[in-house]
């Protein structure tokens, strides 16, 4: 039997990543026993879930799996004939850029003419960022382009880039921008249901895999130029849609139409109880790597996902708060791990130290796997013993590290350009990750996430970045700078601009984003299965 299991699951699957409907369909009457008996069978353990949890060790390099499935490049036989028709691909940049809505005067704004009072400081910027977004956009099309790299220094500004793609983050995190705008009366009711019913025209039309787009799409063609299906990205763009539709009451049946043709069961690993990062549709597999930490930003696609009822609640305290001490390759040495039950779920659980800080870690220690939840959901309200203090201790050891050990004059390290190469690359404080990121450059969306547990920590972080650095422009924040040498990546990324401006609305309005998002009925039904868990006791 055992032989036969192997067998099927390797012809079906590659021994790779197991669903039970594909088990289903290739005949095998119980999935779920079948794949104990192969996890059992390959791990030596008499516990498949003790194996999932334990034997199996993300950092340690022997566990690794096999490398994820190769993908090939979408075809855009669309964009290129119309990149043949000007001439090629470098005289159609000219007209890539003449498609955007908008595009700033001047590289840099003069220091000292920013606000001095705080909240008109922050007023500023919020409003200066929001043009950014807004003029970031396919005039065509609606839809927010990437990201636009406008010089490789203050004084070579001689060859712009325009990145004209997009994906679902991105085009979520600008229909939850458009309503802070409008919260922040920059935008009328009027002009804002305009800008959201373009786009949602504009999904209409695009390509599809089972009611999810793809990772990446042209902005010009429209053509997916991925053939990955991201959970995270479809889990943001859910997450814009609700806010959406609890903005704007008109908006909400195409808003609810493409929220329910995206079954994010589709993405749930019953065997590991896990959510996969996506799925590949080309070659036809499922990656092989599964968001398993709890503190990253990915929580919010799994509470999207059980408050839709299409995975199950056990599902939120299956994800890692803190790998067990034999789990080799950590950051710090864990503590206090233990077993805990919450709302019947039996899980373990445990923290780090750091100079006298008790903190459940994130993956790579970054803000934004710690605090880009915090967008949409207020983890202090909600969750004030576990997430919403953890979100708090964060901000303050990235704070704490950056300036006290590292001598930075501001703070704030997270995922973003590099100022000595323009790429964009992984950053965090090692010691706030279980693997742990490495410090490089602050980045201004950073200090924007932290002003949702630390406002006036935030204000003057993001205050010294513009009076310390080049990096103000025209349309506010560039998007890093090194605090060593000053250097700037003079680059706006819709990701990053969304995240500073979306933070800044909430900081100005009293959370007003976030309060959209928690009265959506879907966020409603889990609202108490985050409220009870206490990280430390």
């Amino acid at each position: 039997m055992l032989t036969r299991y192997l067998l099927m699951l390797a012809t079906v699957l590659g021994l790779a990543w197991c669903r039970a409907d594909s088990l289903h369909a290739a005949g095998i009457p119980d999935p779920e026993a079948a794949l104990k008996e192969v996890v059992q069978f390959f791990l030596g353990c008499p516990s498949w879930g003790a194996a999932a949890k334990t034997n199996i060790c993300p950092m340690d390099d022997q566990a690794a799996p096999a490398p994820e499935p190769t993908e090939e490049r979408a075809a855009t036989p669309k964009k290129e004939a119309w990149e043949r028709a000007l001439g090629g691909q470098e005289a159609a940049r000219a007209h890539v850029r003449a498609r955007l809505a908008g595009w700033p005067q001047r590289l840099l704004v003069e220091k000292g003419t920013l606000p001095q009072a705080n909240a008109e400081f922050a007023w500023r910027v919020a409003a200066d960022t929001w043009r950014g977004l807004d003029a970031f956009t396919d005039r065509e099309n609606g839809l927010p382009i990437d990201n636009v790299r406008l010089a490789t220094s203050a004084r070579d500004q001689s060859d712009p880039r325009v990145g004209d793609y997009t994906s679902g983050t991105n085009i979520g995190l600008f229909l939850t921008a458009v309503v802070a705008a409008r919260e922040l009366h920059i935008l009328d009711d009027a002009a804002a249901v305009e800008r959201i019913r373009r786009v949602l025209g504009t999904l209409e039309h695009l390509e599809m895999y089972r009611g999810f787009l793809f990772n990446y799409y042209d902005t010009t063609s429209l053509e997916p130029t991925s053939h990955f299906i991201s959970f995270i990205d479809s889990s943001w763009l859910a997450a814009g849609l609700m806010v959406a539709r609890m903005a704007f009451p008109e908006l909400a049946e195409p808003c609810t139409k493409l929220l329910d043709q995206m079954d994010f069961s589709f993405f749930y690993d019953p065997i590991t109880r896990q959510v996969s990062h996506g799925y590949y549709t080309n070659p036809g597999k499922p990656s092989l790597y599964h968001y398993g930490t709890f503190y990253t930003e990915a929580r919010l696609g799994s509470l999207i996902a059980i408050g839709k009822g299409e995975i199950p609640e056990r599902h939120w305290f299956e994800m890692v708060r803190t790998f067990p001490g034999e789990c080799a390759g950590q950051s710090r040495t864990p503590q206090a791990i233990k077993l805990k039950t919450v709302r019947g779920h039996t899980f373990s659980a445990g923290y780090y130290e750091w100079n006298g800080v008790q903190y459940v870690p994130s993956w790579g220690g970054s803000m934004f796997e710690a605090l880009m939840p915090t967008l949409v959901l207020d983890e202090i309200e909600y969750a004030p013993k576990s997430l919403g203090i953890n979100d708090r201790i964060h901000a303050e050891v990235q704070d704490r590290y950056a300036v006290d050990d590292r001598g930075y004059r501001v703070w704030g390290i997270s995922p973003c350009s590099s100022p000595a190469t323009g790429l964009y690359a992984e950053y965090g404080i090692h010691v706030l990750g279980s693997r742990g990121y490495v410090v490089g450059p602050v980045t201004p969306h950073a200090a924007a996430l932290a002003l949702s547990v630390r406002p006036e920590a935030g204000i003057a972080n993001l205050r010294a970045l513009a009076d310390l650095y080049d990096v103000y422009g025209d349309y506010g924040f560039y998007d890093a700078v090194d605090p060593r040498s000053g250097e700037v990546a003079y680059a706006y990324l819709a990701l990053d601009q969304s995240m500073l401006f979306i933070a800044l609305a909430n900081h100005l309005t009293n959370g007003q984003v976030q309060k959209r998002f928690a009265s959506d009925p879907i966020v409603q039904k889990v609202l108490p299965m985050i409220g009870e868990e206490d990280f430390f006791n």
